[in-house]
């Protein structure tokens, strides 16, 4: 019995949604905020001593912004256009009855905004963020300043861009920005470990069970501490906290899942925002995570990207030393290894390398070491040949999480051994929680412990936390959250850590894990192998170019000591291309603003480079007195491809007339157009009297109706026939392209039941050359009546495929163009280029993997063959295609509406050639035909008619191909030569070569020699051996001399 006076607390039997409900409406944001702990979470409030601003369409430095002319403005104004800048000038005193109190300013805007103080960033607010506050003093003390002038500098776009209704839709040019907070404000901060105390307990509660012990405890804890716990009486706060750390207290087992935690902060470098803004995002975003460091000795930052390093080094210096002493602490950690996060398909194998290349070396430059972990959380698809790249780079794990958006199937593992085409393995790593941007909820621990598929296998998980893709980062609220977590009994444990940390813990099981071979392919955003054929039509001839300036600069180098390789220019150039190449910009899913930024980054590509490839010449070749067409004497025709090469071009005759001309190039070198070959077999062309035409030259001959259909197309010397009989080939098509929600992205499966042939006929076929060393057809449809197209059908002497060369005006909304070629070819699977080599994809739907790739994409060529014949479809500019059945498809337009609605709008042209063949289409020559239509011949006009021939450097085998010739990074007297094995075969092969050289020694991709002696330098070459899809490189370092 209790003693006389004692008061009773009853005990009362709790209804478990009440007790959930009323922990709620304790924090809400929403309900009760008058008399419940959020509505203490800030306390007294003083107004701005004068607040004042002005706006400026462009993104100025502070030293300018300083200097302009400012108007007052109070809360509640609006401000600004989309992409405008406003700056606020902020004077402001806090009151001395604040003494030992933590003062904030509050500032809630739209917009993304930037904290400056004495010159210097320091830090970033914005409201989608959840960071609308700037901490003044933790403390206010007596001595400290009370009186200050900052300066709030606010960018007219959210994280998300400013998009019209929703958030990939367009950009609202007219959208009007507000303000409305700006103001101090006493922070309580035992209110704010309170709030993230009951947080933690609630989602326990919540999401362990209703049966749960755990689930239990933390529910009864956190309503006990709601008793305790007077809003009033800040005195009463203790005890209720410490009431929490007893959950929080009781420990895990050692088997217990373990979740490496990472702040992250991914940054598209383009996406909703231009290239310009990103700069901003950056320094917003990463100035913010220092500030996080300096309270928070435990946390670490991984970043991605050396391109974004590099716009914080021009643009925020200051900024930058500090991220280069946190880096040296081994807290702001520097990962991925390439320039920027490229897309995963579409860049050649030498782009590829080139963003590891000088994303390394710029990592090893600024921070004295190289990545060990590639890091590309959000491309779309993985190319099968990365394994390799990424081991000849110096990087032996991968991280992404892109295929947990897969439509159909899900991925079957987090931990795995990823093994490429040419059988090199890296150890890969799906973050289980299918993000990049964790917030640090017990949810996503409790996802990241749920969704590992690995489980036996492997006890340790990443989880990345932060706000993304428009930049953000960590909060200092997900960092509390995680440490009531590190180990809590009931959740998994969650510590701290690095990717060096994870990676390491991983291998010392990696003998338990298994193995996915070949391709990651994303069963999703399959329709960025078309969008914005512009961009990557500019990609495409950008590859082209600089490798050809490349080669004919290492050729002018080895052979005139008086060169001067343009090494800055070409690493300017590539470094634009590489931009271009990321993941939201060459996919073409961006806003129009970033296509126009692209477009003109690949002007200034193509003018840069043309007069690079002259100088060249002019080294090469002395005085060029022309643009490449002149008289037959004085003409050289050069080739920048490791075979020999007879075809047809272009060339100027006596009074400027043009005549072709049938000409032999040696490989990897030039020589002097004199008279033209004689054609082994004229090319024939007659029409018939339906207004058909027939054009044949020896090696195919080609039936084509008024429509510019092929209805035949046939080897001469085999009559092996390639369009089975009813069907008709180059049909062109169109179906409904109206996806789900991700319009740029995405094209659905559905779209294939809506197919219809483009059969209306605008201009009927006509002869446009008759014959000769070439003969050539052309014809217009009417896709709509908006859109046209003109193709001309070419068939040259000496020339294995027919090429189709077409202009299309395209005005349509949510159309996709494609072109059919049906083959009388059964296979169940068909070959796709991919880089450096080929994979095959099945033509059938059996499963549901099969049926998830409708649409695909490959690079050059594509080949569906059977034994002893086949069909190759080559392209210069396309990606997306498919095979099924015997109908193989190049995709070639589309024209989604969001976030671009002008994407694909205009005139495009692209060139696409079919070649049937007998045997393999590595027997067959292929994959040299598929270069050549990419790799024109150059025409040079040269003062001196005389010129003998020489060729640089050949290669025995065919199935190896010379990729690339460019000078050393690190010796100025030494060229790097990139070869690859293209058919799938182990083969050994001659390099033979004209140049002076002194040594030859294998690199890797990053031009590290290997260790061991150098390669045998035979007479004319060296030998060199491979095994089925790998690159080799090698260090080639020359001898001086100079040329007669």
């Amino acid at each position: 019995m209790a003693e006389s006076g004692q008061t009773l607390q009853p005990v009362v039997l709790k209804h478990r949604r009440t007790a959930l409900e009323r922990v709620e409406k304790f924090i809400s944001e929403v309900y009760f905020t008058d008399c419940n702990l959020r509505g203490r979470l800030f306390g007294d409030t003083h107004s701005l001593e004068s607040l004042s601003f002005f706006e400026t369409p462009e993104r100025i430095p502070y030293d300018e912004a300083v200097r302009q002319e400012f108007q007052p403005i109070k809360v509640g104004d609006s401000f600004g256009k989309t992409w405008k800048t406003c700056w606020f000038k902020i004077n402001l005193s806090i009151p001395r009855e604040w003494a030992g109190k933590e003062v904030h300013l509050r500032w809630e805007s739209e917009g993304e905004g930037m904290v400056w103080k004495d010159a210097q960033p320091i830090q970033g607010l914005t409201r989608e963020g959840e960071k609308i506050s700037y901490i003044l003093t933790d403390c206010l003390q007596e001595t400290e300043p009370h009186s200050l002038t900052l300066y709030v500098e606010v960018a007219c776009n959210g994280l998300f861009g400013a998009g019209k209704g929703s958030m990939i839709a367009p950009p609202d040019p007219d959208k009007r920005f507000s303000l409305q907070k700006a103001e101090l404000v006493v922070f309580n901060r035992d209110v704010h470990e309170l709030l993230v105390d009951f947080e933690i307990l609630l989602d326990m509660a919540k999401l362990l069970g209703e049966e749960n012990q755990r689930s239990l405890q933390a529910l009864y804890t956190a309503n006990r501490m709601v008793n305790l716990c007077d809003v009033t009486d800040p005195s009463t706060f203790p005890l209720a906290r410490e009431v929490a750390r007893s959950v929080f207290g009781q420990k895990n087992g050692d088997s217990q899942h373990v979740i490496h935690a990472m702040g992250h902060c991914h940054i598209d470098s383009a996406w909703l925002w231009p290239y310009e803004e990103t700069i901003r995002k950056c320094a917003r975003s990463w100035v913010t995570v220092l500030r996080l460091m300096e309270k928070n000795p435990e946390f670490t930052f991984v970043c991605s990207q050396a391109q974004q390093f590099e716009w914080v080094k021009s643009h925020y210096p200051g900024l930058y030393a500090k991220i280069q002493d946190f880096a040296k602490e081994g807290r702001f950690i520097p990962v991925g290894g390439t320039w920027v996060e490229m897309d995963g398909n579409l860049p050649s194998g030498e782009s590829m390398i080139r963003q590891f290349l000088q994303g390394q070396r710029f990592f090893q430059q600024e921070f004295g070491k190289l990545c060990s972990e590639f890091w590309l959380p959000d491309t779309f698809g993985y190319s099968a040949q990365f394994p390799q790249l990424m081991r000849g780079s110096g990087i032996c794990r991968f991280l992404t999480q892109k295929l947990s958006w897969n439509l159909v199937n899900t991925f079957p593992h987090n931990t795995f051994l990823w093994e490429g085409i040419d059988g090199s393995q890296v150890l890969a790593h799906f973050p289980p929680a299918d993000s990049y941007g964790l917030a640090g909820h017990v949810e996503e621990m409790l996802k990241t412990l749920k969704n590992s598929r690995d489980k036996g296998r492997v006890n340790h998980s990443a989880a990345l936390y932060g706000f993304g893709d428009g930049g953000g980062g960590p909060t200092q609220k997900m960092l509390d959250r995680l440490k009531r977590m590190k180990d809590t009994d009931g959740l998994p444990k969650v510590q701290m850590s690095t990717p060096d940390q994870f990676f390491s813990t991983l291998e010392k099981g990696e003998s338990q894990l298994c193995m996915w071979v070949g391709e990651l392919f994303l069963e999703l955003h399959n329709g960025t192998y078309t969008t914005h054929g512009q961009i990557k039509k500019g990609n495409r001839e950008c590859e082209r170019l600089l490798h050809d300036v490349e080669v004919l600069s290492s050729f002018a180098l080895s052979r005139k000591t008086s060169f001067r390789y343009p090494s800055a220019t070409l690493q300017r150039l590539w470094r634009l291309l590489l931009l271009n190449q990321f993941h939201d910009v060459l996919p073409g899913s961006c806003i129009q603003v970033v296509a126009e930024d692209a477009v003109r980054y690949y002007s200034e590509i193509r003018d840069a480079g043309d007069s690079l490839l002259t100088d060249a010449m002019q080294s090469l070749f002395g005085d060029l007195s022309g643009n490449g067409r002149g008289t037959p004497e004085s003409v050289l025709v050069v080739n920048t491809l490791p075979w020999e090469r007879t075809e047809v071009i272009f060339r100027t005759g006596p009074g400027g007339s043009e005549t072709l001309a049938l000409v032999r190039v040696p490989s990897m070198g030039y020589c002097a157009l004199q008279d033209s070959l004689p054609p082994p077999h004229p090319v024939t062309v007659t029409k018939k009297a339906d207004g058909s035409c027939t054009m044949e030259n020896g090696i195919l001959q080609v039936h084509l109706d008024t429509r510019g259909r092929v209805t035949s197309l046939c080897l001469v010397h085999s009559k092996r026939e390639m369009v089975p009989e009813g069907c008709c080939a180059n049909q062109f098509v169109i179906f409904d392209d109206v996806p789900l929600y991700w319009d740029a992205w995405d094209v659905m499966d559905y779209h294939l039941e809506t197919r219809k042939p483009v059969t209306r006929l605008l201009k009927p076929l006509e002869v446009v050359l008759p014959g000769g060393l070439r003969g050539s057809v052309k014809f217009s449809l009417r896709i709509s009546e908006r859109s046209t197209l003109t193709q001309e059908v070419v068939l040259d002497a000496a020339c294995p495929f027919l090429r189709f060369q077409t202009q299309v005006d395209w005005n349509e909304a949510h159309k996709f163009l494609k072109v059919e070629f049906p083959a009388r070819v059964r296979s169940p699977n068909a070959t796709y280029e991919i880089q450096f080599g080929h994979l095959q994809r099945p033509t059938h739907w059996n499963t549901s993997w099969d049926w998830a790739r409708f649409e695909v994409w490959s690079h050059k060529w594509m080949d569906l063959s059977e034994h002893g014949f086949g069909v190759a479809l080559m392209n210069d500019c396309k990606y997306g295609c498919s095979v099924r059945g015997h109908v193989m498809s190049l995709s070639l337009l589309r024209a989604p509406k969001s976030p671009d609605a002008s994407a694909d709008i205009g005139c495009h042209q692209f060139t696409y050639a079919a070649m049937p063949h007998t045997g393999s289409f590595q027997e067959a020559g292929v994959i040299r035909q598929a270069y050549s239509l990419n790799f024109p011949l150059h025409t040079v006009l040269r003062a001196s008619a005389s010129c003998p021939a020489w060729s640089a450097f050949s290669v025995e085998s065919p199935a190896v191909v010379l990729e690339t010739v460019k000078q050393a990074e690190d010796r100025p007297d030494a060229l790097v030569i990139r070869l690859y094995e293209s058919h799938g075969s182990t083969v050994e092969s001659w390099l033979r070569t004209s140049l002076p050289i002194q040594e030859a020694v294998l690199c890797d991709l990053l031009e590290r020699r290997h260790p061991g002696c150098p390669l045998p330098l035979e007479e004319h070459g060296l030998k060199l051996s491979f095994t089925p899809f790998q690159v080799q490189s090698v260090l080639l370092i020359l001898k001086r001399r100079d040329s007669p």
